[in-house]
């Protein structure tokens, strides 16, 4: 879980092994028929008649899976301090194929340097959006960040996420930082990323400089979606404020995506400004060794609140096609 994302923590590159793709083939038959013959044999002068010959019997091919889709609902709400400019985050969404999501998170240490944080991260989803669809790109999602990365010209670094959904309900993810994503099914959470950071409140990120990390630190897996799961992903905002039981419940009380994000983006908001809220974030810090100021510990405080940030939510439902 990252915060206040800067500079300061471009101290190493190191990689996290890039996890298993997997995916379960798909085979489809037409219906065949099996005839068994049958014959009986011995020594000597044994007389044999013909054997009758049985019935054919059908064996059924495995179900065929429907093809599916992403309905998606989408909100962001900006820091506080970044409303007029309209935060430091970005994300796209395309159509191609059965969905494709990103999610960029800019680091906002860059405006220390009277750089503007938001415009890598801009830059780098649209130019994953315009990459959707390369041949080179053949639905590998760090593939599609590689190319982004390489095309982005803007100074800054950003964690970034993505999702791609194939037709068969493979959904692949390539993921660098602590942007995340959730597969809730059934009132459950089945899946879910992990964070990469260098150390509490340093992500990985994509840079401009040599120095960040690139594709290849990128953790990649996939995962077999079926038709009714939802998928909730977001920047660092939402997971920082929000815990996953108050994902699945959120999400379980708003059918339609787009109320969904709202709601998720909401809660996040108000968990974020809320200074007794127990955040994950809050927690995450005492696991860490952080801790409440001395006066607020003298008199039996200890360190709470939520987290402000940009808030980007985007929910997912896996549809038949």
């Amino acid at each position: 879980m990252a915060s206040n994302h800067g500079l300061a923590c471009f101290f190493s590159v190191s990689h996290w092994p890039a996890g298993k793709l997997s995916s379960r083939l798909s085979t489809t038959a037409s219906h065949f028929r099996l005839r068994v013959n049958c014959s009986s044999a011995g020594g000597g002068n044994t007389s044999s008649s013909p054997s009758p010959s049985p019935s054919p019997f059908i064996i059924s091919p495995p179900p065929l899976r429907s093809e599916v889709s992403l309905c998606v609902g989408t909100y962001l709400i900006p820091h506080p301090k970044k409303v007029d400019k309209g935060g430091e985050d970005a994300f796209f969404f395309s159509n191609y194929n059965g969905g494709v999501i990103g999610i960029a998170d800019g680091v906002s240490g860059w405006a220390e340097q009277n750089v503007d944080p938001a415009l890598f991260s801009r830059e780098l989803m649209s130019n994953a959006s315009g990459f959707v669809e390369d041949d080179e790109v053949n639905y590998d999602p760090r593939v599609l960040i590689r190319k982004a990365h390489g095309a982005t010209l803007s100074i800054g670094s950003a964690t970034v996420i993505v999702a791609m959904l194939e037709r068969n309900g493979i959904l692949r993810i390539a993921t660098v930082g602590d942007c995340g994503l959730r597969v809730i099914r059934k009132g459950q959470v089945v899946f879910q990323t992990s964070p990469q950071e260098h150390y509490f409140d340093c992500p990985y990120q994509l840079s401009s400089q040599a120095v960040g990390q690139t594709y290849l630190d990128a953790v990649v897996t996939s995962v077999e979606l079926v038709e009714g799961d939802k998928i909730v992903m977001g920047s660092d905002g939402l997971f920082d404020n929000v815990f996953d039981q108050e994902i699945v419940s959120t999400v379980a009380e708003n059918n339609d995506v787009a109320k969904a994000a709202k709601a998720l983006a909401s809660l996040a908001k108000d968990h974020s400004i809320d200074s007794n809220f127990d955040s994950p974030y809050s927690l995450e810090a005492r696991a860490r060794g952080y801790d409440a100021p001395l006066w607020k510990k003298l008199i039996g405080g200890r360190l709470t609140g939520g987290k402000l940030d940009d808030i980007t939510v985007v929910v997912g439902q896996v549809v038949g096609s």
